[in-house]
Parts: structure tokens; sequence; C-alpha cells
């Protein structure tokens, strides 16, 4: 089985790439950063530094690489039985067209068997928003044929991947030993692939939102709250118990949205909590405070981590004190490095907090929550 995977960044070479060359598929990543491309390609292979309770050294192989905006990748594309990504939310639009590019080429050289195509990002039914995007670029001439072949399948992602220390080998990638990779069953064209470390299911939804509200919410506020008392790593801000209370008592908001919603066992939902929060904590992963808390407007979108579960809680009419406190301390998130963070602090200075607030989140500049995020930001 052959697989191209967009992405060769950490995430790509040390989650989906691994569970995939793993199980013995043969991985062709593609992507832009040229000296990444040349190395994989020619080493064929590199080094995952899998820590949690213990650490091991695993060795990936049988991979090689093209550049996503090269002919190469097009070939691929027409003989794969496989496509995913791992390219970040906002890349995924511009890897349609070249996508849309190679199911045409694959259909004109009647390539006719099934092609699946899974979006592993951090998003909310990526591979639906991929689709479109696809169909967007796809002649219409093909839009039949694709429907019967290709499947794009939604999926929930979960494992944290933080930047790789290894500085003499740019290959090496460092991830937690947990993972989580759950697919929509109901989605794919022909038979599903067995690849061990992927999940299917029948409800998806459940899934992603109960990594989206816990995992991602839970890490976000964690990177907000140890921002503003000067922690560098989630590791440092989740070991201060102030915090970490905090968190854990946001998480809880968000979990009484899942139980209501899927009926998800609280006790085992609570368990799962305290499985987020030992990851958080764990002593071999540094994860900076500012690659989690980067691109605050996205992360402030009306169905990402922080809005989402708190309009859950609205919707249940359940306790959201620390959601809100979550929220307001991402308005308080400074990064000159990160142009999102900059625009949301120039708008603040602009237009005042419940004004941003509803620009940014959708929640309306009058109603009861932005005020009560308002008077929490004032005092934090």
């Amino acid at each position: 089985m052959k697989a191209v995977h967009f992405g060769a960044g950490n995430i790509g070479r040390g989650f989906i790439g691994k569970v995939l060359s793993d199980a013995n598929v043969a991985v062709t990543f593609a992507d832009v950063d040229a000296p990444l491309v040349d190395q994989l390609s020619h080493d064929q292979s590199y080094k995952v530094k899998v820590v949690g309770t213990k650490c091991q050294v695993d060795t990936v192989t049988h991979v090689t690489a093209v550049n996503s905006a090269s002919q190469d990748v097009i070939e691929q594309i027409i003989h794969t039985d496989l496509v995913t990504t791992a390219v970040g939310p906002n890349v995924l639009d511009i890897i349609a067209k070249t996508i849309a590019t190679g199911l045409t080429h694959r259909f004109e050289a009647g390539n006719n068997r099934p092609l699946n195509i899974i979006a592993c990002e951090n998003m909310v039914r990526g591979t639906t928003h991929l689709k479109t995007q696809v169909y967007q670029h796809l002649n219409a001439i093909y839009h039949d044929q694709a429907d019967e072949l290709v499947g794009f399948v939604d999926s929930a992602v979960d494992r944290i991947v933080p930047p790789s220390e290894a500085a003499n080998d740019p290959l090496e990638v460092t991830v937690e030993s947990f993972s989580e990779w759950i697919v929509d069953q109901q989605q794919f064209k022909g038979d599903i692939p067995a690849i061990e470390g992927m999940e299917t299911t029948d409800n998806l939804m459940a899934f992603v939102e109960r990594k989206l509200f816990t995992l991602n919410t839970g890490h976000i506020i964690t990177a907000y709250l140890g921002a503003l008392k000067g922690h560098e790593t989630i590791r440092d801000a989740i070991e201060d118990g102030e915090i970490r209370a905090q968190v854990k008592a946001a998480m809880e908001e968000s979990g009484e949205v899942l139980i209501r919603r899927y009926g998800f066992d609280r006790q085992l939902h609570q368990a799962y909590i305290e499985k987020i929060l030992g990851r958080f904590a764990n002593p071999h992963l540094r994860d900076e405070i500012d690659r989690v808390g980067r691109q605050p407007i996205r992360k402030l979108g009306a169905n990402d981590r922080l809005i989402k579960p708190l309009l859950g809680t609205l919707e249940y009419g359940t306790g959201n004190v620390y959601l809100l406190k979550g929220i307001a301390a991402a308005f308080k998130y400074v990064n000159d490095d990160d142009l999102q963070a900059i625009e949301l602090q120039q708008s603040l200075g602009d237009k005042g907090l419940r004004a941003t607030l509803a620009h940014y989140t959708g929640l309306a500049a009058d109603s009861e929550e932005a005020k009560r995020i308002e008077a929490i930001f004032l005092n934090l």
C-alpha cells in the first residue's frame, strides 16, 4: 500500500508518517521545504524519540519525499492508495489545487481504484473542508467520478509533538507516547485499510469534540494562563498548582457539555481529563508556551477550542467560569513574533475588549458573557 502525505514537519514525521510506516505503508512525504525534502529522499529514514513513562528511539524506514510544488507529487497521486495531510488548517486551501490536479491526472490515466484522502488537522471536519476546496479546482466533468472513487474521510488526531531539540539531526523528532487517530468509517471508498494506530468510528463528532474540548481547550488555557505568570513551557505552567486547578476546572466545564451531548461516562471522562493533565506535565517534553499559544485569532474562532465549548455551556445552561477566564487570558496574550497576536492587541487598543471579542469570536458585545469576560480581563 502506498500513501502520499502532505506535510513533512514534526507532526507529519512524528505522528501520521510514523503510524503509516509502522503499518508497512510506503510513505512519500510532500513538502515545500527543499532541504527537508532532499534529506528525506536521500536518507529514506529518520528517528523518532518516543517519550512517556520511559523513552525509546524508533527508526522510521522506507520513506521518501517530493516537493509538493513539483510535478513529482502529481505523479505520486496518480498511483497512490491514500493521501493524508498534516499541514495546518491554513495550508489546506493551498494544497487543494495540487490534489485536484493530481486527481485529474489520475482519472485521465485510467486509474479507477478507490482513493481515500484524510486531513489530519486540528480542525472540525477538516477533510470535508478540504473536499469543498478540491472540488472548486476540479473540473466539473470529473465530479461524478470523484464522488464514486474518492473518499474524503474526516478524522480526529491527538498527539503532542513539540519542536525537536536534536541539534545534529534535523530529521529527528520527539513525540509523546500517547497518540489517537480516529477516522469516520462511513466516508471511505472501497475497503477500509487496516492500519494499526488508526481507529474507525461511526460517531466521529463525539471524538472530535472530546479532543477539542479537552486536550485543545486545556492546552490553550494552560498556555495563556502560563504566559500571564511568566512561565516558559506547558510543563512549568501545569505544575503551578493554581493554574492546574483552573485548567482542570475549565476541562470539567467543557466535559459537562460532552457528557450531556454525547452520553460519555462521567467517571471515564474524568479519568481522561486526568490523563491529559499528566500528559501536559510530561518531564521529557519541552513544549513552549509560545508554540501552543500562537495564532490566538484562529483559536478564538467560533468553532474552535475556547468559544465552541463555551457555546455548549450556554446551550445546556452549565457552568463556565473557568472557560470565560481562559478566553479573557487569550486577549492578554502578547507575542511580538506572531502576526495574529499583534493584530489582536492592536484591535484591543483601537476598539476595546468587547468590540474586539465580538469581531473575532462572534459573541455579541452586549451579551452577558462578553460583560463577564471583560470584567475578568480587567482584573487579570
